[in-house]
This record gives C-alpha cells, structure tokens and sequence, in this order.
C-alpha cells in the first residue's frame, strides 16, 4: 500500500505535527504545499509531531503543479465538506493520494469542481461546518488502511506488566 497524505496550503503547526504522528504511525507518506503557515523549524509543529519526524517521509512542493508534475494526478482524492461520496463508499488504489485543504477556507473550489468524482467528505450533522484537519486525516487514513486489511502494521500490542 502506497499511502500519500497531501495537505494543501496547511496554517496551523499543530495539526501538521499531529499528523505527522498519523503518518509515521500507518507509514503514510505527507506532501506539503506551499505556502505553509509556518516554518518546518517552527517549535509548535515539532513539539506536536513529537519524535515521530526521522520516522515520517515528507515531500515539499512550491504549488500544486509542482506536485501534480511530480506524482501526476492518478489516484487523487479530495477531501471536502461539499464532497458527492463518502470516504467509506469509495475503492482506493493500492496508491493514492488523500487531499486536505487549509484549516480556514479547506480546498478550493475550482480544484473539487475539476474532479467532482474522487470528491469525498466525512459525514456530520448538518449545522456542523468542518472536523479538525488532524482528526479529518486520522479518519480517512486508517479507514483507508482497515479496507486494505491494515497491511504491513501491527496487529497485536504487548502489555508491558502482564500477559494476554
């Protein structure tokens, strides 16, 4: 499995950290375009991320054609609260790509009308505008990763006292 976390102009440290933690954990690759919100040095994204950094493959590109030149545009899914599917109804390739938007304003209009089909959202209620982008990530990732059968992560944890 060949899972790419993409988020799109992200402006808050700590969400970016924490999913940093997401990717190094289900072995997600993350994609950042820029512009970011802050530095990559910035103490708040560090902090959130934790040591989960060395752990975590992390792509930066400039703009999204600078991303799309490099990974092409098969395999892409856009993550929005206007998506026509959910994230659980759809069939993803052994290699995809997991689109997020910014926190304030999430991915432009004119990037979900030009790929209406792989549009996807998380269902809530209706008088709710928007999920946490770290909790939007964790949620579509491990979804991903349950209908793989959780490939290649550990099925079983040890207790560190006592035995199962």
């Amino acid at each position: 499995m060949d899972l790419n976390v993409v988020l799109l102009e992200p402006e808050i440290p700590q969400n970016t950290g924490n999913i940093v933690r997401t990717c190094a954990a289900t072995g997600a690759h993350l994609h950042l375009i820029e512009p970011l919100g802050f530095s990559l040095k910035d103490k708040y994204l560090k902090r959130a991320g934790l040591d989960y950094w060395p752990m975590t493959e992390i792509s930066v590109y400039s703009n999204i054609e600078d991303f799309y030149a490099k990974n092409g545009t098969a395999g892409c899914y856009y993550v929005t609260t206007k998506g026509l599917n959910t994230y659980s109804e759809m069939e993803y390739p052994d290699k995809c790509f997991i689109f997020f938007g910014k926190e304030t304003k999430g991915l432009p209009e004119e990037l979900l009308a030009a790929h209406r089909d792989t549009c996807i959202r998380i269902p809530m209620l209706p008088d709710t505008r928007s999920l946490n982008l770290s909790n939007s990530v964790a949620i579509v990732v491990y979804d991903i990763l349950r209908q793989k059968g959780f490939p290649d992560l550990k099925k079983q944890g040890q207790l560190t006292r006592y035995a199962w």
